[in-house]
């Protein structure tokens, strides 16, 4: 009875008797049957955590808001990853969801039917991250990305840029980027401006596809004044072409990207930028997770979170 208590963490047992029944439970290389232990409260100690990508230099930095949240408890969050496809988030979900977790954490806030009603049915606490945008299953903590993309041109065209050309990921397969893309060219319409050249990409988000999406841009569009992209890697790859290329940046051409990746804080010059509030969002999904499953207060609906533009070495001063 005392090793039982011990190993599910609960009764009244003395620090040195816990010490010595984990002690030896490493010795013996014990693992217990947690599905076993969870037959009477059909749940186990696992949080789904549902993301688009790992390759993405974003979901990294949620995780670790997420982890840091739960590594003090018995929760563990568990990761499938979808590729951005809906079909695939159907499968990731149906398999993790027959697990029976104590809670989900999902990016984004489009879902097919089948993935929406499976997250109605799942009779626990599901956050869906990044976004709010929309109307969420039950609870979302993110930004509005169309907000974000409406601020980026407000502080272009404070800055007196008006040629702009914009690079970034396919609309169709990424939300985000579409929404921000929406309130982006919402903003320079009201500022009678429009987007003079774009190009999109599908193949991951690398320095190496910035230089040649910028290269292509500059040949094609030479009086751009302004290039905008969708996420810092691929614009970085675009800064470090135009440096080589001996453009005055941000004098002639003032460059932005988006989610203040912190890998990228070691280049000679600093891309503009806006902070996605990735870790931020990552914690606050597991607090609000954790907070349910105590049965204490936690917010309900949207928390949108509001994130900062870092002008950077590549936004000139209004």
């Amino acid at each position: 009875m005392t090793v039982s208590r011990v190993l599910r963490n609960r009764g009244d047992v003395s620090p040195t008797t816990r010490q010595k029944v984990l002690e030896a439970a490493r010795q013996l290389g014990y693992v217990p049957n947690k599905i076993a232990g969870a037959l009477a409260s059909q749940r186990v100690n696992l949080v789904a955590v549902i993301i688009p990508s790992m390759s993405n230099m974003v979901f990294p930095e949620v995780m670790t808001g997420i982890s840091r949240v739960l590594e003090e408890t018995e929760l563990q969050p568990v990761v499938g990853v979808t590729d951005y496809l809906p079909e695939k988030e159907e499968k990731v979900l149906y398999e993790m969801l027959s697990w029976r977790p104590s809670g989900v954490i999902i990016a984004g806030l489009e879902h097919s039917d089948a993935s929406r009603a499976m997250l109605a049915a799942a009779g626990i606490p599901v956050i869906e991250i990044m976004d709010t945008d929309g109307t969420p299953v039950d609870s979302a903590v993110g930004i509005s990305h169309r907000r974000a993309g409406r601020e980026m041109a407000k502080a272009i065209l404070a800055a007196g840029y008006r040629r702009i050309g914009y690079m970034g990921t396919r609309l169709g397969l990424d939300h985000r980027a579409r929404k921000r893309f929406e309130g982006f060219t919402e903003a320079l319409a009201k500022g009678g401006v429009e987007i003079e050249d774009q190009e999109f990409y599908t193949n991951g988000s690398a320095l190496g596809k910035g230089r040649e999406m910028t290269a292509a841009m500059m040949a094609r569009s030479p009086e751009l004044d302004f290039l905008y992209y969708s996420n810092d890697m691929i614009g970085a790859g675009g800064l470090l072409w135009m440096r080589e290329q001996g453009y005055d940046v941000p004098g002639a051409v003032g460059m932005a990207g988006f989610n203040d990746v912190q890998l990228l804080h070691g280049l000679p010059s600093k891309l503009a930028t806006m902070d996605s509030c990735r870790q931020e969002i990552g914690r606050r999904a597991a607090e609000i997770i954790l907070a349910r499953l105590n049965g204490e207060d936690a917010p309900s609906g949207k928390v949108e979170l509001t994130p900062v533009i870092n002008p950077g070495d590549t936004l000139r001063a209004p």
